[in-house]
């Protein structure tokens, strides 16, 4: 399935790994800020989720998005679909995509971060992915920034 978008649809930006438990939410988060930041509300959707959701946001990364001034606590990992992942523009998985999204549809921008998964990982680790996470967010909005489209849904 090929989705085809008009010029005055927010183009759509997706976050996903397996569980929806840690790196996507951080990346959401993190995305959902650099959008209002940049006025981009109107233009941008930002979708997260995952192939197998866990039942909540894992601690450690609830107590690290708190340093930075988010909170997770009440956020719930979801299913992300193959046709809501095919109606994105850009899709940034973390490392453990389960899904053949590049394959499926090549007006699809995939983006593989290859993050380590923070479960259980000690709190220093955690932030130090989620410094990385941070980054790459603003690097990625940074670029996106640059995107005729994009600057043409800003205005």
């Amino acid at each position: 399935m090929t989705t085809t978008t008009d010029a005055a649809d927010p183009i759509r930006l997706a976050f996903m790994c397996v569980q929806n438990a840690g790196r996507s939410q951080m990346a959401t988060a993190f995305a959902e800020r650099e959008r209002e930041r940049r006025n981009l509300d109107d233009s941008m959707e930002i979708l997260t989720g995952g192939t197998h959701p866990a039942n909540h946001v894992h601690e450690g990364i609830i107590e690290v998005m708190r340093e930075e001034g988010f909170d997770l606590s009440e956020r719930t990992p979801r299913k992300i679909t193959n046709e809501e992942l095919h109606s994105c523009r850009y899709v940034a998985t973390m490392g453990c995509s389960t899904l053949d999204v590049d394959k499926a549809d090549a007006t699809v921008d995939v983006r593989d971060w290859d993050l380590p998964d923070p479960h259980g990982e000690d709190i220093d680790t955690v932030r130090s992915i989620r410094d990385d996470i941070h980054q790459r967010v603003v690097n990625l909005f940074d670029e996106l920034s640059d995107d005729s489209q994009l600057s043409a849904t800003a205005n």
